[in-house]
């Protein structure tokens, strides 16, 4: 891997010293250890280090044969060093924070391997990991839904983060289902409930639950609750049939589910007869480097957050690819392709 040398920043270290110059020496000892550890170091100089440097001859020297680029004058050497490396995707040995680019460069760190030296012997750090993009599964994930949704696909969307235990969902559920019975349709009901697919169904559920108890409960928990929840489920089933007098006790299914805040839920209630058994589309991101692990690692809950909240059976295939055209951390693209059916 290619690494840019910050030549001034390295010879100027040390240079506190009451009469010390940049030297030289330690940007040869810089590109002598970055090759033993099997980098190809490429020195950039600003316009200034060849009149302050304490070997003059040598370093112009170096730079007639191309051994060190000097950038050109009056260009800010911190930003052409920083845009090299972004453009060849590589590492800068430098102690500059480089603070002032961090809104244009948001990969400072990742890209960035400190030194020191320790009795004239340097000592070459390791650059910092990739900072994880806030929210970025929530943001694949609602871009997801926003493309399964043009594709005349409703998604559930009701947030309310209730405080999660076994009879906390079970009485979600009931009540759910028996205030728009008792109350009707108001406006404040109505909001809440028609963001629940297939609203019609349920209610046509609930008028006659002596003999049509047939719909799935999806209880949807952070990946951290999903164990607990799922020793709930069967408790949670037999719950809402009783209380309901329901023939049939519903299926009640727990999935991982990438919006929701550890111990919380959510309920995503659908008519059974309406689930679709497989995702109609399959799904697959394209995702920088950066972020790229982080999102394969976590593919399995993207898929199940999505299918969760389409009231899909089976999972979307998932899949996930890293490239180079996404420059950036939080860059990605997501493509539907055509999955199973209904």
């Amino acid at each position: 891997m290619k690494v840019i040398v910050d030549a001034s920043n390295v010879a100027h270290f040390g240079k506190d010293k009451e009469g010390k110059k940049p030297s030289l020496d330690n940007l040869l000892k810089a590109v002598e250890a970055l090759e033993k550890l099997g980098y190809e170091p490429f020195p950039i100089a600003d316009a200034s280090l060849r009149h302050e440097i304490d070997e003059k001859e040598k370093f112009n020297e170096l730079l007639e044969n191309g051994k060190v680029q000097q950038v050109p004058s009056g260009t800010t050497a911190d930003h052409f060093i920083l845009k090299i490396a972004e453009e060849e995707n590589c590492k800068i040995l430098s102690n500059d924070n480089f603070r002032e680019f961090r809104d244009e460069f948001q990969d400072i760190n990742n890209r960035r391997i400190p030194f020191n030296f320790l009795e004239d012997k340097i000592s070459i750090g390791t650059s910092s990991k990739p900072k994880k993009i806030k929210n970025i599964l929530q943001k694949i994930c609602t871009q997801m839904l926003n493309d399964f949704e043009k594709k005349g696909l409703d998604s559930y969307k009701l947030k309310k983060n209730k405080k999660l235990s076994g009879i906390a969902v079970a009485k979600e559920a009931i009540d759910r289902i028996t205030k728009t019975k008792e109350d009707g349709l108001d406006s404040k009901l109505e909001d809440i409930f028609m963001k629940i697919p297939l609203f019609d169904k349920v209610m046509g559920m609930v008028e006659d639950a002596e003999s049509t108890s047939d719909f799935i409960i999806f209880v949807l928990v952070s990946p951290r609750d999903y164990k607990d929840a799922v020793r709930n489920a069967g408790n949670i089933a037999v719950t809402v049939g009783d209380r309901l007098k329901l023939d049939h006790a519903p299926l009640v299914a727990v999935r991982n589910d990438l919006f929701t805040k550890p111990g919380s839920f959510e309920l995503n209630i659908i008519y059974s007869d309406e689930i679709l058994e497989e995702s109609p589309y399959n799904v697959n991101i394209t995702i920088n480097d950066h972020d790229y692990s982080f999102v394969k690692k976590n593919s399995r809950n993207i898929a199940s957050t999505v299918a969760a909240r389409l009231g899909t059976w089976k999972f979307p295939i998932v899949s996930v690819k890293p490239s180079m055209l996404m420059e950036k951390p939080g860059h990605f693209d997501i493509t539907l392709e055509k999955g199973g059916e209904k």
